[in-house]
């Protein structure tokens, strides 16, 4: 039989009942859309961590305080005071692969001008941080080293704080803020970076010189963390193994005995990330693509049915002179055909929602060629496998008995 023709009596014969080819599609079409949709905001997320990741730059090395440990009990590293600025310059004179270097001290507190206040945090670094957390200055200008040996109060303010210690938009330049009970100057206005994929507001923040945390406001010696940048992406690897040299020899600590410190990188971090968003995505795809097994047996229960009601076209096909194979084909054909549709309507509505989607999350949107191509294939699978068994009982029908057939 002309394969044109086989399509043509297919498609008739599924247009003769629309509503029932439209719910059986129904199936296929969710299974594939959701598929679709799952890969598509999978990579999406993935994608999105990356640049939020790497807009800190992903030569950034943090090096943070170690566990403490007693009688076998992990009291964490919030007490403990292994990092100074003893060991930031250090690692400045020492560190061949390190571009830049600051120690890191926060608090939290209340930010007030005025009337108006805002539960903010203070972040207390060199002028080199800035530089570091990859932070861009809008407006206004960088403390100086002089503030730092000075403690002066001077400080940088992000966008949400400027923005809700200024809510009439007054350029905060040149005015006076006060954490806790201590004024400081704004000498600079970072710009926006937005949220990061934790939920966390980067541009909530107010940056100013390590020195005045450390004697105006906690009254500490010490530093919760060192902040560094490699001089290339490609020379992290190398500038964490140096740091981890210069920091063993700082705290004498010998070989095999445990770290003080512990050192990390932004490309750590985004191998981790990447790591659980794909897991995430293959998981959610797997769940999803079991709709599409259901879609598949919807196919079969179907086209049993429609050869339960056709025995008697059949059996006058076959007396006519249709052997068994464009029998087995015609009923083959309007099982691919239902599942080709219902695939296409799948991949079109799945684009859609992964688009909508990343619209309302601001995650760019990526469209998975592999994913729309192997569901394609899984479509054409799908309609072969599950109504290869109906077109063969209805190929090996006797055609005298599918006459008699009431």
């Amino acid at each position: 039989m002309n394969i044109l023709n086989l399509f043509k009596i297919a498609s008739r014969a599924l247009l003769r009942n629309k509503t029932r080819a439209f719910l059986t599609m129904l199936g296929i079409i969710i299974g594939i859309s959701s598929v679709i949709a799952m890969v598509s905001l999978g990579q999406s997320s993935s994608l999105s961590i990356s640049n939020q990741i790497s807009s800190m730059g992903t030569n950034l090395i943090m090096v943070m305080r170690g566990s403490q440990r007693q009688g076998g009990v992990n009291f964490g590293s919030s007490n403990l005071q292994t990092l100074t600025v003893k060991d930031v310059n250090a690692i400045r004179s020492q560190a061949k692969y390190v571009s830049a270097v600051s120690p890191l001290v926060n608090a939290g507190g209340q930010l007030v001008n005025g009337a108006n206040n805002w539960p903010g945090s203070i972040q207390g670094g060199n002028s080199e941080l800035i530089s570091i957390r990859k932070y861009k200055i809008e407006s206004g200008t960088n403390f100086t080293e002089q503030d730092v040996r000075n403690s002066a109060k001077v400080c940088i303010i992000g966008k949400t704080v400027a923005k809700n210690l200024f809510p009439d938009g007054e350029n905060p330049l040149g005015k006076s803020i006060r954490f806790d009970k201590i004024p400081f100057k704004i000498i600079g206005v970072l710009e926006s970076k937005g949220q990061n994929q934790m939920g966390q507001d980067l541009d909530d923040v107010l940056i100013v010189p390590y020195t005045t945390v450390q004697k105006r406001i906690l009254a500490i010696t010490h530093v919760h963390m060192i902040m560094a940048s490699a001089q290339s992406e490609e020379m992290a690897g190398q500038a964490t193994r140096e740091i981890e040299a210069i920091l063993h020899a700082s705290h004498k600590i010998k070989s095999g005995q445990e770290d003080d410190f512990s050192v990390r990188t932004q490309q750590e971090m985004l191998e981790m990330m990447s790591s659980v968003t794909g897991f995430m995505t293959v998981l959610l795809a797997a769940i999803a693509s079991i709709s599409l097994i259901v879609g598949g047996i919807g196919i079969m229960n179907i086209m049993y049915v429609t050869v339960t009601e056709r025995i008697k076209e059949i059996g006058l096909r076959m007396s006519i002179g249709a052997k068994n194979k464009d029998i087995l084909l015609q009923f083959l054909c309007e099982s691919i055909i239902l599942s080709l549709i219902g695939g296409a309507i799948g991949i079109l509505l799945g684009l859609l929602l992964s688009y909508g989607a990343s619209q309302g999350l601001k995650w760019p949107f990526i469209v998975s060629i592999p994913a729309v191509g192997i569901s394609f294939l899984v479509c054409a699978a799908t309609g072969i496998f599950f109504g290869w068994y109906p077109a063969k009982k209805a190929a090996s029908l006797d055609p005298i008995n599918a006459l008699r057939y009431e």
